[in-house]
């Protein structure tokens, strides 16, 4: 959900300049089942507008009621929404409502972060049970500094506290430049990813030609540096052609992408894989599980925006580490929630 905050964070930096106040809300707690769990968040603009969401759209409004109380006095509190008898979820979320406030110097760790593709952790210190105490949400940065969001935040053994780490915003790198890279492109930024885009030198490509892309680079297979590629990262190779998809392949030994997939039939990936040999005869055998092809999960995809939807599908899979079946098959709780790591809980 990292690259919810980020938007949140993009927007805080705009309306600030102008005066504008804001208010955070955070889920920071559910019972039952809800729409969205635990790190959700929301920032409700003085103005009325919102950005984000913390459900499917029932308990928006009543954020931005709760938070004129925020506007008004500054304070922090809680908000509970019961959706028993008007959500579908029939769960109970807690939000944390906070007036958002942060100097330049704040700003400039999180956008360093985020550029840098480092990892920081928010806590956010509530109570239940005594809206008069003061709640509120601090930063947590590589560098050891510390940065509270709310000015009257006073964290103590009276606050419980809901900590997450916040990993770099989930990114996806396209080799190829066709219409079929176009369009994959556009459903990964939809999903809130950023995205990548490796073309030819002499494809003529552009960022008009991925407008919604963090960025495109124009560069053969044997020059991409693909260092920088880390296992928040997915990749797909799919420009049409045979030996640059193998010299493509060849420039990720020095990566560490959590998913890489092919295009094209099976006896294509096969090839590919031992043309890779060949150059690498010692590749390691975890390399080689990441590879996913053909790419995409079985949906009876034939369109590009259909064959993009099935290899989106199944990245999320592998990222959440989820068997693919219909939700209606699954036993128990839809969602998962990280209480520590390598342990999940059900909700």
């Amino acid at each position: 959900m990292t690259h919810e905050f980020k938007k949140i964070i993009e927007t805080y930096a705009i309306v600030q300049k102008a005066g504008q106040k804001t208010v955070l809300a955070t889920v920071i707690s559910v019972e039952g089942s809800s729409y969205r769990r635990e790190g959700a968040r929301m920032l409700v603009l003085e103005n009325g507008k919102t950005i984000g969401a913390i459900s499917g759209g029932c308990v928006e409004k009543e954020v931005v009621l709760k938070a004129q109380s925020v506007f008004k006095s500054g304070a922090a509190k809680i908000m509970t929404y019961d959706g028993r008898y008007r959500l579908g979820c029939e769960g109970t979320l807690y939000v944390l409502l906070e007036e958002l406030v942060m100097d330049d110097v704040t700003l400039d760790l999180i956008h360093e972060s985020f550029v840098r593709r480092k990892e920081f952790v928010m806590k956010s210190w509530f109570s239940l049970g005594n809206n008069e105490l003061p709640m509120g949400s601090e930063l947590l940065f590589n560098s050891g500094e510390a940065k509270n969001l709310n000015k009257h935040l006073e964290p103590s053994q009276q606050l419980e506290v809901f900590e997450e780490k916040l990993e770099p915003c989930f990114r996806l790198v396209i080799f190829g430049g066709e219409h079929d890279s176009a369009k994959l492109c556009e459903l990964a930024c939809a999903t809130g990813w950023e995205v990548t885009v490796i073309c030819s030198p002499q494809s003529g490509k552009s960022k008009r030609d991925f407008l919604r892309a963090s960025e495109v680079i124009l560069s053969a297979p044997e020059n991409y540096d693909a260092s920088t590629i880390d296992s928040e990262t997915a990749v797909v190779i799919m420009s049409h052609n045979f030996a640059k998809d193998v010299l493509f392949l060849k420039a990720l030994k020095v990566s560490n992408p959590i998913y890489i997939g092919l295009l094209g039939p099976a006896k294509r990936r096969e090839q590919l894989l031992h043309a890779y040999i060949e150059y690498h005869p010692e590749v390691d055998e975890a390399f080689l599980d990441r590879i996913y092809g053909p790419a995409g999960l079985n949906i009876g995809a034939e369109t590009p925006n259909e064959i993009g939807i099935s290899i989106i599908a199944e990245i999320l899979s592998v990222v959440r580490k989820e068997n693919v079946m219909s939700l209606q098959d699954k036993k128990g709780a839809i969602h998962t929630t990280r209480i520590k790591e390598n342990e999940t809980v059900e909700k």
